[in-house]
């Protein structure tokens, strides 16, 4: 076997990059290594979310620091475990608060499963018209 992979190695077909690229590129491999996320649960959140949702306006804040203090937390070695979620789409049109609750749990289902996984989940679900009138009720008590 071995034999047989440095004569394909040695081939002009198939470059010996192609076949050990980490041996020869070790930046490479260093590369991929710096770009294991801080933040994997945010990140799966925000993945998850945009791809099934395609949201106009998606803030994501992760409160787990407000919270490493209780007790549910002791133990835990994540910082990701509460999260205030802001999602306007037009997935949510004709959808009552708890079927759009349900649609964004059940997209999150495997990381608040995941031991260390999401605990605590605060959503703020709107349509685009909803979103604009509560701008314009803002701007109204401003004035």
């Amino acid at each position: 076997m071995l034999g047989r992979i440095a004569a394909t190695a040695l081939t002009p077909a198939v470059p010996i990059r192609t076949l050990f690229p980490a041996l020869l590129f070790p930046r490479r491999l260093q590369s991929t290594a710096a770009m294991t996320s801080e933040t994997p649960m945010e990140d799966a959140i925000r993945t998850k979310v945009t791809e099934a949702l395609s949201p106009s306006r998606l803030e994501i804040f992760n409160d787990s620091h407000k919270h490493a203090h209780h007790k549910a937390m002791h133990g835990s070695t994540s910082r990701e475990t509460h999260f205030r979620v802001v999602i306007t789409s037009e997935a949510f049109r004709s959808k009552m608060q708890p079927a759009r609750h349900r649609l964004v749990y059940g997209l999150l289902r495997d990381e608040m499963a995941a031991d260390g996984g999401i605990h605590a989940l605060q959503l703020r679900t709107m349509t685009p018209e909803e979103e604009e009138r509560q701008k314009a009720k803002e701007e109204a008590d401003k004035a």
